[in-house]
């Protein structure tokens, strides 16, 4: 058969056709590369980060606007009964606030159980970076601000990462970080979790009141008891629960403290094998996320600029905060790996590059609600050193943010988000 060969006409109008389907091919390829930052505000991990980000800007818009007065009076205005808890930021700090610290110690449990931290060799380079995290930007903070009272209460704040700010951040770079760092900054957090919890219960603690602590340990005990039976009934662990909190509200202990304890209570599974606490942690999740974490960033991140003017911005204590996430978070977790990788005390994560691994740490800088909180307590009843700490976390958490992801983007070699573009 003969073989009918194109004139040459005929190959000028054939490459065209191929130019033009070349660039429409070309084009929407441009297209998803170009939205893809976009895209990626509204899936994965960054959509509860963002979420935040669009939370404080609010609090911060409305507590300098004219609506100024009504925010405050929202939040502070007395209920006028007699109880411990008689505002609405009181009822948000140490109520709902109480069922974010659950939902955190049921994680806690899950990954310590049989999660990323279920064996020592899984909790060693975490532990180590989430301690040195948690050290080195005190030590900043102290060098900083200094040592005065009440100023050095605020040791602190600088020393917790905001899990999901943290990794909203991180979602907004798709697939290109490996999944060995996005894990290895999921455990870091949940270390600095318990850390954080820990020091709000030793050193952020109020008087004691014994009787009510002793009616806590009676109700933990019951709970204990109920684990150790492996009742399968959710509500019965729910009730006792409340009583925990209610008891320790009275205790002097800090009340968020009781919605870890609980959650340690309850059991992996039930005696006949059904699954009980990850069903409960993943139900409760994203309420916690979407819904009480942003009520309370809404009620404590709005600080009135106009009362603190460019002194209390940069007086002693706001730099000392904003210098402890930005400085001593990556000082003190990229060293500490780099130290225990070089001695063999546990290697780096896999396929993570040190200029990857530094991103990561600059990204730990962000604290936001842990931060926010021990802000809270380390300064009762001196409102404007609360606010200038705020301002401190606000500013030392956005150079962290855009410092992290900066570097991330330059250094990262796994742009595996662009594969369906090719």
């Amino acid at each position: 058969m003969l073989q009918l060969l194109p004139i040459e006409g005929d190959r000028d109008l054939q490459r065209a056709r191929n130019c033009e389907k070349g660039d429409a091919m070309a084009a929407p390829k441009i297209l998803r590369i170009a939205i893809a930052p976009v895209k990626a505000l509204f899936v994965g991990d960054a959509s509860a980060g963002i979420l935040l980000i669009l939370v404080a800007a609010a609090a911060m818009i409305a507590a300098n606007s004219p609506l100024a007065y009504e925010y405050h009076d929202l939040f502070h205005a007395e209920f006028g009964w007699d109880f411990k808890l008689d505002t609405l930021h009181l009822w948000i700090n140490d109520g709902l606030m109480a069922i974010f610290f659950f939902v955190v110690g049921l994680e806690v449990k899950r990954e310590l159980m049989v999660g990323q931290l279920s064996t020592p060799e899984q909790r060693r380079l975490p532990a180590l970076a989430a301690l040195a995290g948690m050290a080195a930007p005190a030590l900043v903070f102290l060098m900083v601000a200094g040592t005065e009272y009440p100023t050095v209460r605020g040791w602190a704040i600088p020393a917790a990462t905001d899990i999901a700010f943290a990794m909203g951040v991180l979602g907004l770079l798709g697939d290109r970080v490996p999944r060995s760092l996005r894990l290895f900054l999921l455990t870091v957090a949940i270390v600095d979790d318990i850390g954080a919890v820990l020091i709000i219960a030793i050193f952020y603690t109020a008087n004691i009141k014994l009787m009510w602590l002793v009616v806590s340990l009676v109700v933990l005990g019951c709970m204990i008891a109920l684990n150790k039976m492996k009742v399968d009934k959710l509500w019965i662990y729910v009730l006792f629960a409340i009583g925990l909190w209610f008891a320790v509200l009275n205790s002097g202990v800090h009340a968020t403290i009781a919605g870890v304890v609980a959650a340690f209570t309850i059991p992996l599974q039930s005696a006949s094998g059904k699954r009980m606490l990850e069903p409960l942690e993943h139900n409760l999740a994203p309420w916690s996320a979407y819904l009480i974490v942003p009520v309370f960033g809404f009620a404590n991140a709005g600080v009135e600029l106009s009362g603190l003017g460019m002194e209390g911005i940069l007086a002693s204590l706001p730099m000392g905060i904003a210098a402890g996430l930005v400085f001593g978070k990556q000082i003190g977790i990229f060293t500490c790996i780099w130290i225990a990788d070089k001695i063999g005390f546990a290697k780096r994560p896999d396929n993570a590059s040190w200029a990857e691994i530094w991103g990561i740490s600059v990204l730990c800088g962000i604290g936001f609600t842990m931060s926010l909180f021990i802000g809270e307590l380390a300064f009762p009843g001196y409102r404007e050193l609360i606010d200038e700490a705020k301002i401190g976390i606000l500013m030392g958490s956005f150079v962290s943010a855009v410092l992290g992801y900066t570097i991330l983007r330059l250094t990262t070699t796994h742009p595996e988000q662009f594969k369906d573009a090719d």
